[in-house]
């Protein structure tokens, strides 16, 4: 079956099998990415919640905290006996006895009156407010010496505050860091729907390519982009499985193709995409029942000669799976993973904010030198960010003013490890502009 050019919807782009590097732009090739659906549902426990994304809102089956708590060490008062008070001019309340955090207190605080409490503690009738400690001084016989004034509800977690009855605690499409799982502790959600991580399958081709344990001959080299994008795979919170090395025949590719397809999401090969092997990787989609080529080049460098596919059909969840022929240049590679793959993964983990670059790890830096680039492409510059510096100035303290560190380009061939290995970060040159000038402040993007 021929590879069919993907169905026309609105606002998808799409290619033809004709002519190779039909180059799309980054913002093209990112709205077919978005077109692919999150994955299915399932349910995890909560030791197997983090960096998982919510696929439904959790909902509070009570109120957190479930009564007024003491949010500090102190005394339980009522807010109005202390307006005005300061460290010159006193108020003096009666403490009536200490609340346990195992007992509510059996009294009310009454006006002029208070309550030793410890963090934690339930509120008594009548207090709305908490003075620390720090800011009162016992005088004896019951008399405390308060030398702060609080305000109603101050240094008090109210009931309800974190969460409500029957209200979500946690919204779907929420990832989940370990502050989020502490919420789900804490609402008792032990077991929670989250989206399935994707399962990726990686494969490399090139008959020049051997095992890391290999002793090469010349016209070889060691395979790196296997373990180079199962690392960031892993890092992106999904399941990777590398097929291992298949040789430039299209029997074996299509065989590897097949094999991957069977149980995974998302396939990555490596290598199949450049202008002397890019026949065998169609030929081989075009023998895969329901593939559809969606990209052939994206305006992107290093990385220019990315394929992106789709294949529908029943797969468990009767969900369509992605194909990727990824530049075998190992440079190119991990950049078009870090700018659009891992992305996708994220997407497909049930991130909606997952293609917004305003959210990925950054720091603000100054070019150190100028960089030439050519309009019409997104140019990723790598760079090594070099320890921050002062100008001269006043900040009130003789320091000088903070600026923005400065970033060092790494540039060099795209079949290089050493620009990567050597920097932090990307910056990203826009399609519209001819380069950057020394100087100028830009995002980072951390790698």
């Amino acid at each position: 079956m021929a590879v069919r050019p993907a169905r026309e919807k609105e606002k998808e782009p799409t290619v033809t099998m004709t002519g190779f590097f039909n180059v799309l732009s980054v913002q093209a090739f990112t709205e077919l990415l978005r077109a692919f659906p999150p994955l299915a549902a399932e349910t995890v426990d909560l030791h197997h919640a983090d960096g998982r994304v919510l696929a439904a809102d959790v909902i509070a089956a009570e109120d957190l905290p479930l009564t007024d708590r003491a949010g500090m060490d102190g005394y339980a008062v009522r807010a109005a006996d202390l307006f005005g008070t300061t460290e010159t001019n006193p108020a003096y309340l009666e403490c009536d006895g200490r609340v346990d955090i195992e007992h509510p207190a059996a009294f009310a605080v009454a006006p002029g009156r208070c309550a030793a409490i410890v963090t934690g503690g339930v509120m008594p009738e009548g207090a709305d407010a908490v003075v620390m400690v720090e800011h009162t001084h016992e005088l004896g016989a019951g008399t405390i010496e308060m030398r702060r004034a609080v305000a109603p509800g101050e240094n008090v977690m109210l009931r309800g505050e974190d969460a409500m009855a029957g209200a979500p605690a946690l919204a779907a499409g929420t990832r989940l860091r370990p502050q989020e799982v502490g919420m789900l502790a804490a609402v008792g959600a032990t077991a929670v729907c989250v989206h399935r991580a994707p399962r990726v399958v990686i494969i490399s081709t090139g008959d020049e390519l051997v095992a890391p344990q290999a002793t090469p001959r010349p016209g070889q080299v060691r395979d790196v982009n296997s373990h180079t994008l199962a690392a960031l795979v892993r890092r992106a919170g999904c399941e990777a499985r590398c097929l291992g090395i298949v040789p430039d025949e299209l029997d074996a590719l299509e065989a590897a193709l097949r094999e991957g397809l069977r149980d995974a999401d998302v396939v990555l090969l490596s290598g199949g995409s450049s202008v002397g092997v890019r026949d065998l990787t169609v030929a081989a989609l075009s023998r895969i029942e329901g593939a559809e080529l969606l990209a052939h080049g994206v305006a992107i460098s290093p990385g220019k000669p990315t394929i992106l596919a789709r294949v529908r059909g029943e797969n468990g969840e009767g969900a369509c799976r992605a194909v990727w022929g990824l530049p075998g240049q190992v440079t190119s590679a991990q950049v078009v993973m870090f700018v659009l793959g891992v992305p996708f993964l994220h997407h497909l983990s049930g991130r909606a904010d997952a293609f917004d670059r305003s959210l990925w790890p950054a720091r603000r830096v100054r070019l150190a030198r100028n960089v030439a680039s050519r309009q019409g492409r997104e140019d990723w510059v790598r760079v090594r960010i070099e320890p921050a510096t002062r100008e001269p100035g006043d900040t009130g303290e003789g320091g000088g003013v903070a600026v923005p560190p400065p970033a060092v380009p790494l540039l060099g061939k795209s079949g290089l490890l050493h620009t990567l290995t050597g920097a932090h970060a990307l910056v990203r040159i826009p399609e519209r502009a001819e380069g950057l000038v020394a100087g100028s402040e830009h995002d980072a993007y951390l790698i």
